[in-house]
């Protein structure tokens, strides 16, 4: 089975599928994303996800010629085209295709991407052992919490990580403190058992399932404090975790090379992971372990 793209009005196989060179997400990073999560193909937190992009637009002033029924309509039937039980539906919508000037075109037409893809569950080992992390200097815009396509400084980050050999980069600002991962947030658990993240500002982007985690713990009893911690203070933290559409939540277990918890996962983490699970399975029917 062939597989299928949306692109601006037309399903098109994914072979084919492009867009205008004078498209100004291609050539400004003009635009927004979001990526979302399926199992047994029904989407999760798709109320979330759908708001989160519409408040992106908003800011960015790129107004989509559709309602968010609609949007939710097109996506579901390019789930229905391709034979995925599993995974995640890319989404990206640019300001469109105008004559190249910074200024936003008198009468833009934005442009509309949507890919299905497979599931990227991290690996059982990574669940039961935790991953490893490494810092990277915090250099992206003062408006993190706009979910653009611009993702160069994410990316670097990344490639740092990668090319340690190690899941992620956690990103530090200038005053020493982390504000979020390259593709993730983070949270770190204190020697009194408070969950500690980053607050929801413009300095990083609140992600859909920090936001489902956080209110997850906090009904389970946990108390969850959103302030800044410092790269000393994780390094000294009782546990650590990282939370993404694509990963879920993952023990961290060392930071730059320093163990966490001795390098062992803690009941904190697994209790939010056991729970989380626990969410997937009410909205969708899938079980996870």
């Amino acid at each position: 089975m062939a597989k299928i793209s949306y692109v601006n009005g037309s399903y098109v196989n994914h072979a084919e599928a492009c867009v205008h060179i004078e498209d100004r997400g291609y050539q400004f990073s003009d635009g927004i994303y979001e990526v979302m999560a399926f199992y047994n193909r029904k989407f999760l937190d798709a109320d979330l996800h759908i708001e989160r992009l519409f408040r992106s637009l908003n800011e960015l002033q790129i107004c989509l010629p559709m309602s968010k029924k609609s949007l939710q309509i097109i996506m579901r039937e390019l789930l229905e085209r391709n034979n995925r039980t599993d995974g995640t539906i890319y989404i990206q919508i640019s300001r469109g295709v105008a004559k190249r000037d910074h200024a936003f075109p008198k009468d833009d037409a934005p442009s509309i991407v949507m890919v299905v893809t497979g599931a990227k569950s991290p690996k059982q080992s990574e669940v039961e052992n935790g991953v490893k992390v490494i810092t990277q200097p915090d250099l992206r815009w003062g408006r993190r919490d706009i979910k653009t396509i611009s993702l160069l400084p994410n990316i670097l980050a990344k490639q740092a990580a990668t090319a340690a050999g190690v899941r992620e980069a956690w990103l530090v600002d200038k005053d020493g403190m982390i504000t979020e991962g390259a593709v993730s947030n983070n949270a770190i658990v204190s020697k009194k058992g408070e969950i500690i993240t980053h607050p929801a500002d413009h300095n990083i982007l609140g992600g859909i399932t920090r936001h489902v985690v956080l209110d997850i713990a906090r009904k389970a009893g946990f108390k969850v404090v959103e302030r800044a911690f410092s790269l000393a203070e994780a390094k000294q933290a009782k546990e650590a975790f990282l939370t993404s559409t694509t990963s879920n939540i993952l023990p961290v277990v060392s930071i730059d090379g320093e163990k966490i918890n001795s390098c062992k996962v803690g009941e904190v983490s697994k209790k939010l992971l056991e729970l989380y699970y626990q969410h997937i399975y009410s909205q969708t029917g899938k079980k996870c372990n």
